[in-house]
């Protein structure tokens, strides 16, 4: 893989190995999101997906999600609708959107911890779907993630 390949090759020319790596681990994607069907508007909630690690923010059986969870986002290079449900911070977003990757990015900090260190991971914010009924997903809505 080589050397800040993000800054010059589209999410759609990228290898498996480079698109891989720009996930940061932050594990934002996991959340349970709510979409207002009039204004189309998304709002995250603090409730992970079952298959969620929290602690690790990895998911259990990363290559067998969508078996497990048939609505699991899975991301491909140019799918505006879906890169629109993640958050701001996302590096996938972000490419598609033509910004830098963020500082505390382990491709640009070489630290792969530093999503953690700076507080945009999920760890320690975050219960399991396991714990709630949909119908108090509303109850679960938060504001510390800019979408």
């Amino acid at each position: 893989m080589k050397h800040d390949f993000w800054k010059y090759k589209s999410l759609q020319l990228m290898s498996a190995e480079e698109w891989e790596a720009l996930c940061d681990g932050c594990a934002r994607c996991c959340l349970i999101k709510l979409q207002d069907d009039e204004t189309e508007e998304v709002f995250y909630t603090n409730v992970a997906c079952r298959m969620l690690d929290a602690s690790t923010c990895r998911c259990r059986d990363y290559q067998h999600r969508q078996k497990h969870v048939a609505t699991c986002m899975v991301l491909v290079g140019d799918d505006a609708a879906t890169l629109r449900l993640l958050p701001a911070s996302c590096a996938y977003r972000r490419l598609y959107e033509r910004k830098p990757l963020l500082p505390w990015h382990p491709l640009v900090s070489g630290l792969r911890h530093e999503v953690h260190a700076q507080g945009f991971s999920v760890r320690g914010k975050v219960i399991s779907e396991e714990y709630i009924h949909p119908e108090q997903l509303e109850d679960h809505v938060i504001d510390w993630i800019e979408v």
